[in-house]
């Protein structure tokens, strides 16, 4: 089982960047695999990253792919979803999440932060 908190949302320009960072506690991280989701005003949560904890190739949405990338540093035990060359659109509070290797829900969840995105 582990915890999650993310910190590191805030206000950016359209065009900007923004890291965000999710801190990870427990005790068998190399099982799971991390992601991020984010949900805006009156929209349904959608997937935004994945990676699996011990490695491996990294999966994205569409509308992030180019200029999102999720990394984790395993002395910190922190995952990072890197933001650049931001649009109004991605504003929303993001959340970090993990799941087992080899399931596909999703069990444990961050409270979110929130990311902001002006025009």
């Amino acid at each position: 089982q582990v915890s999650l908190v993310e910190s590191g949302g805030g206000l950016v320009q359209a065009g900007g960047s923004l890291r965000i960072s999710c801190a990870v506690s427990g005790r068998t991280f190399s099982s799971y695999s991390m992601g991020w989701f984010r949900q805006a005003p009156g929209k349904e949560r959608e997937f935004v990253a994945t990676l699996r904890w011990s490695g491996g190739s990294a999966s994205y949405a569409d509308s992030v792919k180019g200029r999102f990338t999720i990394s984790r540093d395993n002395v910190k035990n922190t995952v990072y979803l890197e933001m650049n060359s931001l649009k109004p659109e991605d504003t929303a509070v993001y959340y970090c999440a993990a799941r087992r290797v080899g399931t596909v829900n999703y069990d444990t969840w961050g409270q979110g932060t929130q990311v902001t995105v002006s025009s």
